[in-house]
């Protein structure tokens, strides 16, 4: 665990610069607009060690799957969302000497992501190995207004000496992978361009043809003056860029404005690219740094309207909050349901950067409440749009009759993980995506997405699992056999409760889903089972079978759900009593070791209670989590806000805020030594949940939002805004009071602490909690 981020309301602050700590700050200062992102790599030269990355959003490349020995039904490739062209560069040069922060001698260093406002802005004293001092004060920004653009502020001031500065602002496109194997490179060249003051370069990737057109423009101002300079062009394979020398006076300083766009062939016809790139930097160039940022700044204030949590007391948890709602907001925007939300999201390319089951589970929440209904329904509508692949999928496994299933990861639909106890028996996911339909359903109200599209989505998810479940003569039940739960660090096991479970609640759903579609518009209804040769008596039949039979391990004697057949053969140790030394264990232990433990990765049993709390009364709930909560390490990003959540509903407040702060400051504080890889954005939105669903013990039941909330003892209160059917609600919780304002013209049905309202439109709503006294205004 780190701490060397300064605690701040607004802004994430290193001081200093420490190479050791550069690639996790590399991570942290990540920008991103929905379209294109970086990681917070500087922008002169850095020879020390460093994970350089720029990225285009669904712009991919299927990179061979390497296995001792194959399977059938394997995946021929692992899907890498690419590092593309580095457009952020700008090299310097003082006196021919270059200016790198891992041969100089740096001071006064200090970097600041403005969440705010949505800039990052970095600024240091270097001493460079002649003894000449430079102060640099860099700020950029990719853009919300134009997602196809990025901007630079690059300011240089000499301290103790005059004479020349060299600047090379350049595009690299030859750059690779960290994560490829054999080194390949992925991207070849189409065309570049270099004119007098802008630069253009189109590439291409390898087997999947996508191209990628990157341009830049410059301009030098000096004194508050626009100097035109006599560039060099610079014109070679994969890079493109200008030099130019200034003269330069002690303490006078000198900007380099650098504008940027990338433009993609999934946008614009390939022919068209050039072209339109030229347009999109002139067009940045001529609106200028200045009204460019200021326009940032109005949609990162419409963003925070929508999104913020406000915590009042609380330094810390309040710039985690706010932090990973940057994060999720720079990452995805909703626009365009052909993009989905990688884990990594901009900021690394662990995991590929592609589609796990974390969207529909963690994602599908935040967006639901914070942004129009349409936003979350892209995502389910992503999936949609993958359904033919699901249903291929399945049949490289053996199934049959139009089952899917799902991948576990992906980025057009094909599975593509490459680790077969993940691959083949990590189907839970499958359950994930119906959720997500349900969760939608009940949120928005919107019945008419099961109809359209949901419904067939639901059948081929229950058709896989009517498949995947056996008859026991033994247990005269239905069981799954050779799974891994969504704890990972027990595979190839049978009759995973979470599984088990969530396969029979998704035959029930697709039941239930059927019967509503049939009754509300049976024509519709009769073409969809027409086209999916949907026997309905006997699949039906079969299903419900199915929901009435299905085995679930317990140990009745404790009270709870077991995690998975012959869970408790396994030396039944506590988290509590494992030196720290040993942990991480995925980074301490072998994998035979983790896989004989009883230690869990992340909520298993607990997050299907987290998922369907209603069914289960609060002691059963209270035994599950007292039981597997002592035996979870956290080492999946996914786990401490399930925990958080639950803990809130059982009244175990400190544990509550405990997993809040583990959750929300996972990445700043590098909790689990992994933060230089990437930062865990899909997992960000279940800090989100934590506050929301946790602490404010928001639920959706009949229609109507609940609210049971406490105040975690070092806060003062907490407030966020609500989407909800069409309102807008200002939820304000305090010690002694929760004040709930519509700011809508909408009238919405709310319950607080077990206490019904109607808060018309453009009402207010009090309750003293100690009075318990209702105030309306």
């Amino acid at each position: 665990m780190k701490d060397y981020i300064i605690k701040d309301e607004w802004n994430i602050i290193e001081e200093g610069f420490d190479p050791a700590l550069n690639k996790i700050s590399e991570s942290l200062f990540s920008l991103g607009n929905g379209r294109m992102g970086q990681r917070g790599n500087f922008e002169e030269t850095y020879s020390g060690e460093t994970l350089q990355g720029n990225y285009i959003a669904g712009v991919y490349y299927p990179d061979k799957t390497r296995v001792g020995w194959w399977k059938n039904g394997y995946p021929e490739y692992f899907a890498k969302v690419l590092n593309a062209a580095n457009w952020i560069g700008i090299d310097v040069q003082v006196d021919g000497e270059t200016l790198d922060l891992h041969t100089s001698t740096v001071k006064n260093f200090k970097r600041v992501l403005n969440m705010k406002e949505g800039f990052l802005q970095r600024s240091f004293v270097a001493t460079l190995v002649s003894g000449k001092q430079i102060a640099v004060e860099a700020t950029r920004f990719c853009s919300i207004s134009n997602d196809e653009v990025g901007l630079i502020k690059y300011a240089v001031t000499p301290i103790n000496f005059s004479g020349t500065i060299t600047f090379k602002p350049f595009i690299d496109g030859d750059i690779a992978n960290q994560d490829s194997n054999y080194d390949e490179k992925f991207w070849d060249e189409v065309s570049r361009e270099v004119l007098a003051d802008s630069a253009y370069i189109t590439l291409r990737t390898k087997k999947t043809a996508f191209e990628v057109c990157t341009g830049s423009k410059f301009a030098l101002v000096q004194n508050g003056k626009l100097i035109n300079v006599q560039a060099q062009q610079i014109n070679k394979e994969k890079f493109v860029g200008h030099s130019f020398d200034i003269a330069v006076i002690a303490n006078e300083e000198t900007i380099l404005y650098k504008y940027a766009a990338n433009v993609s062939s999934q946008n614009y016809a390939k022919d068209k690219l050039v072209a339109l790139c030229k347009e999109v930097v002139e067009e940045v160039f001529a609106q200028g740094f200045d009204k460019m940022l200021a326009q940032q700044k109005e949609a990162w204030a419409h963003k925070w309207s929508e999104s913020d949590i406000v915590i009042e007391g609380d330094v810390a948890a309040q710039q985690a909050i706010r932090f990973n709602i940057f994060q999720l907001n720079q990452t995805y925007t909703g626009e365009d349901a052909r993009l989905n939300i990688g884990p990594k999201g901009f900021t690394g390319e662990k995991y590929g950067g592609s589609t796990y089951w974390d969207t529909e589970a963690y994602c599908v929440p935040f967006y639901l409440s914070t942004a129009d209904a349409q936003v979350a329904r892209n995502l389910l509508f992503y999936r949609y749009q993958q359904l033919g692949k699901a249903i291929e999928n399945a049949e490289k496994l053996g199934f049959i009759n139009g089952a899917a299933l799902f991948p576990m990861v992906t980025i057009n639909g094909e599975e593509c993980h490459n680790e077969w106890e993940i691959t083949f028996e990590e189907i839970h996911r499958n359950g994930a995506i119906a959720y997500a339909i349900y969760n939608y359903t009940r949120y928005t109200g919107d019945a008419t997405y099961v109809k359209e599209y949901g419904l067939e989505v639901l059948i081929g998810i229950a058709r896989f699992w009517a498949q995947r479940v056996n008859w026991s003569a033994d247990k005269l039940q239905y069981v799954i056999l050779g799974v891994t739960g969504p704890n990972e660090y027990e595979n190839n096991i049978n009759n995973n409760w979470y599984t088990n479970y969530i396969a029979s609640w998704c035959l029930q759903y697709a039941l239930e889903s059927i019967d509503a579609v049939k009754s509300g518009d049976p024509d519709s209804f009769d073409k969809l089972a027409k086209r999916l040769q949907f026997n309905e008596s006997t699949e039906k039949e079969k299903w419900s079978h199915i929901v009435d039979h299905m085995y679930y391990p317990e140990d009745k004697h404790l009270g709870i759900y077991l995690q998975q057949d012959g869970y408790m053969d396994k030396e039944q140790v506590l988290v509590r009593d494992l030196p720290a030394s040993q942990r991480p264990i995925n980074q301490k232990w072998s994998w035979d070791r983790i896989l004989r433990s009883c230690f869990i990765k992340q909520a298993d049993v607990l997050q299907g209670i987290y998922f369907f709390e209603d069914k289960f009364d609060q002691e059963a709930i209270r035994r599950n989590f007292d039981f597997y909560e002592a035996r979870t390490v956290h080492e999946s990003s996914l786990s401490p806000c399930v925990h958080a959540i639950l803990a809130a509903k059982l009244g175990y407040e400190e544990k509550a805020y405990e997993m809040y702060l583990r959750t929300s400051r996972l990445d700043l504080d590098d909790y689990n030594n992994d933060t230089e890889d990437g930062l865990h954005i899909t997992s960000m939105a279940g800090t989100w949940m934590s506050v929301v669903q946790g602490f404010a013990g928001m639920r959706v039941h009949d229609g109507q939002l609940h609210f049971n909330p406490f105040i975690p003892g070092k806060w003062k209160s907490f407030s966020f805004n609500i989407n909800f059917r069409g309102a807008l609600l200002s939820v304000e919780i305090k010690k002694e009071y929760v004040r709930i304002i519509n700011r809508s013209g909408v009238d919405v049905s709310i319950v607080i602490l077990k206490n019904g309202y109607v808060l018309k439109g453009n009402d207010i709503v009090e309750i003293h909690v100690r009075e318990e006294e209702v105030v309306r205004h």
